[in-house]
């Protein structure tokens, strides 16, 4: 199995990059921060205190997961409820940064994030993907784009989807979001030493998406030289 981890912060068009590309491909495209914003939007819905692991852990054993693949679209089932729309809420994103960073939720999901891998050619990202989830994967991308642009697109999306933002409480929480994720003791925020660093900052999805097609297809005729050569 091809396994292709994508990694970066909050707003660095990992999910769309990943799910263009594995449409490209014909790989399953897992998003492994939605399962992430799903746990949060569990607890904060029963009032559980998300920074503290012995409120949440507990708590897990409520809740049950599934990824299901509509008409080409990731949908992300909780308890047996479509909430595909209702964890994009920012509250939500900002949830899953403290939820994320709790031992008992990491090694809550970890099983299902590398069996996924094992049954699939996979184009799976998150935060640490290539570092933690997928060591071994062939190729690791490692996404980014300046704060400010990611606070822009983030703005976009959520006025895509009715609902109203402001830049610079958008800007504030990707600042804050960064900070969280690089520095939280359990599988931080980092670029994987073997991974390709690819700055979106002024590219358009269409040329990140063709740079990825590249250094994919270079990662297969290297494995397939190698192979050739045993």
């Amino acid at each position: 199995m091809i396994a292709i981890a994508i990694d970066g912060p909050a707003g660095a068009g990992k999910s769309t990059v990943a799910r263009k590309l594995a449409h490209e491909l014909g790989y399953l495209y897992v998003d492994t921060g939605a399962l992430y914003r799903a746990i949060a939007l569990y607890m904060t819905a029963h009032e559980v205190d998300i920074d503290s692991e012995a409120s949440v852990e507990p708590m897990l054993g409520g809740v049950k997961l599934e990824l299901r693949y509509l008409q080409g679209e990731q949908r992300v089932f909780l308890n047996g409820y479509d909430v595909s729309e209702d964890i994009r809420r920012p509250e939500i994103s900002s949830a899953a940064s403290h939820v994320s960073a709790l031992p008992a939720v990491r090694t809550f999901l970890f099983a299902l994030q590398q069996n996924m891998a094992v049954e699939h050619d996979v184009v799976m990202d998150g935060r640490d993907i290539g570092t933690v989830v997928l060591p071994k994967a062939q190729v690791k991308i490692f996404l980014t784009a300046s704060a400010e642009e990611r606070a822009r697109r983030r703005c976009a999306e959520l006025t895509a989807r009715g609902m109203a933002s402001d830049y610079a409480q958008v800007l504030r929480e990707i600042q804050e979001r960064d900070d969280s994720d690089r520095n939280r003791p359990i599988a931080p925020l980092r670029q994987a030493a073997d991974a390709v660093l690819l700055d979106t900052t002024e590219l358009t999805l269409e040329q990140v998406v063709a740079r990825a097609q590249d250094e994919v297809r270079a990662a297969l005729e290297k494995e397939a030289c190698a192979k050739n050569a045993l």
